[in-house]
């Protein structure tokens, strides 16, 4: 049998892990001493992609289409975002990092406060939640399959899931159980029951709330 994981800190406080992480956070390491000038290109940058994602969808964003919208050269937009998925995962930034907010601080059951099994149901049913709200935006920033599990706001996910189930199921693989949870909520998975199958977004979440109770032998939630 594999080695019991040792224990993990209690979940109710935020663990010495991720500090809210912006989506893009290599292009966005410097944003702290961006220039007033540099800071308003960007806010500006960003405003025209929000109006073209409004009007257009997100199929509409290009850096050329965003370049033209904000009047501005194309290299100045590829100089600030480095490309099409930083310049979306940049969009979705003040989102991720709300949401990081409500689950590491916020108010229970979603944050600190409540069991770790009820915790983890309120996790899924608001990431479902945000999705509903910003999959489309969601599924044009995916990042290339090899990027794809290494994302910084992905990780922090993943890790406060894997944290709620060692105190749940701490003899289980927690590491790779919380890659089976996150399968769920995955955005192009959601899009394709939602959009393509028609299922109804409670659905899902009743479905969540099954999962977690299975795995790790819970009583259903009343």
């Amino acid at each position: 049998m594999p080695p019991v994981p040792p224990p993990f800190q209690t979940p109710q406080e935020p663990v010495a892990h991720p500090e809210l992480l912006q989506l893009g956070s290599a292009l966005a390491a410097d944003e702290p001493c961006l220039r007033a000038d540099a800071a308003r290109n960007r806010a500006r940058l960003l405003e025209a992609a929000a109006r073209l994602v409004a009007e257009r969808g997100a199929d509409a964003v290009t850096m050329e289409a965003v370049a033209a919208a904000a009047s501005v050269g194309k290299g100045t937009v590829f100089r600030r975002f480095g490309d099409r998925t930083g310049l979306l995962t940049a969009l979705l930034d003040h989102s991720e990092k709300k949401f990081q907010a409500a689950f590491l601080a916020g108010p229970p059951p979603l944050g600190p406060g409540a069991p770790p099994v009820e915790r983890l149901r309120a996790f899924g049913h608001a990431m479902l939640r945000r999705s509903n709200d910003d999959l489309e935006l969601q599924l044009a920033a995916e990042p290339c399959a090899p990027r794809r599990f290494t994302s910084p706001a992905r990780g922090v996910l993943r890790h406060h899931v894997a944290i709620l189930l060692r105190h749940i199921v701490p003899e289980a693989d927690c590491e790779l159980l919380s890659h089976t949870l996150m399968g769920q909520l995955d955005p192009a998975l959601i899009h394709h029951l939602t959009k393509q199958c028609g299922i109804p977004q409670s659905r899902l979440e009743d479905a969540w709330t099954d999962l977690v109770d299975r795995v790790t032998g819970a009583p259903p939630a009343r």
